[in-house]
């Protein structure tokens, strides 16, 4: 469950250990291409979902160049540049069909793809958010955001998020898979727009209080505006503010985003979780995930090794 790069992380590793694979991605993107096309047709923004696929496209040389293409966008400074393909593909079988995620689907087995790609709504959804320290007068005061890519690239400290509907509704579809999984992956990915959004939708979070299978939360590598000076401790505190009845089984986290943190353990024992820390950053030290170690981490947390 997640949206964006981390959840492209998360699914490349995932596939490493399983071909069951469900994602559920977030649909309140407004920015970019996606946020064009959302506003041009009324569609659910599609450049989360189509970075789920091409994170699950086949590993042998035609899937990956189909990843490539579905990644790839048009230059130029015409009215498709910046459109990614994969965009357009699906807003256009998203025009013929009624159902996005029979579209889904569909893409879904031209490709090859390995597993299933879900939207967490039916609808196109937004985000606000409460911010302070966007004025250096007054540092504590808070303003309102609307936007996911407004609040994503806005400097500031946010205190909490809300989707707009409120109240909207869950996938169907999205709902089965929770509730049949063996474990359900939350995160990495922008910590208020892309992972709590999930927990915000009430009958997804229901879902996920409910269901018999086990949770896993993995940390992110570095702080992004969303979060910048929040401790790894103070992440968990957010979330169980936004889900507070949600429990987790394992927390994956790389000890570089510790940072000498020592109530972490504590905040996740709280949660009914045991903490991995494991090194899961990329070989060349930026902050990505190595899809090789994650899955590693993955299939030992999941017990499918051993």
């Amino acid at each position: 469950m997640g949206g964006g790069h981390g959840l492209f992380a998360s699914l490349q590793a995932l596939r490493r250990v399983t071909s069951e694979v469900t994602a559920v991605v977030t649909v309140a993107d407004d920015g970019g291409s996606s946020g064009r096309l959302r506003r041009e047709f009324a569609i659910l923004p599609p450049g989360d979902l189509r970075m789920a696929m091409a994170a699950l496209c086949g590993d042998d040389r035609e899937g990956r160049l189909w990843a490539d293409v579905l990644q790839s966008r048009f230059g130029g400074d015409g009215p498709l540049a910046g459109h990614a393909i994969g965009n357009l593909l699906l807003a256009g079988v998203w025009e013929q069909l009624s159902d996005p995620i029979e579209g889904l689907d569909m893409v879904g087995k031209l490709l090859d793809v390995q597993g299933r790609v879900l939207p967490m709504s039916t609808v196109p959804l937004d985000i606000e958010a409460d911010v302070i320290g966007l004025d250096p007068d007054a540092p504590d005061e808070i303003r309102l955001l609307r936007g996911q890519a407004t609040i994503a690239k806005t400097p500031g400290e946010v205190r909490a998020v809300r989707l707009i509907p409120r109240t909207p509704p869950a996938s169907a579809e999205a709902l089965a898979a929770i509730t049949a999984a063996d474990w359900v992956v939350i995160g990495p990915g922008s910590w208020f727009t892309s992972v709590l959004p999930h927990l915000l939708v009430p009958d997804l979070a229901e879902a996920l209080v409910s269901t018999q299978g086990k949770r896993c939360l993995t940390m992110n590598l570095d702080d992004s505006y969303e979060t910048e000076g929040y401790t790894a401790s103070e992440h968990l505190e957010v979330l169980a503010d936004h889900a507070p009845g949600l429990r987790i089984d394992a927390v994956i986290v790389d000890p570089t985003f510790l940072r000498g943190d020592q109530h972490f353990a504590t905040f996740a024992a709280s949660l009914g979780a045991r903490v991995v820390a494991a090194d899961v950053r990329s070989s060349d030290g930026s902050a990505r995930h190595d899809p090789n170690r994650l899955a590693s981490v993955y299939a030992d947390v999941m017990g499918l090794v051993g």
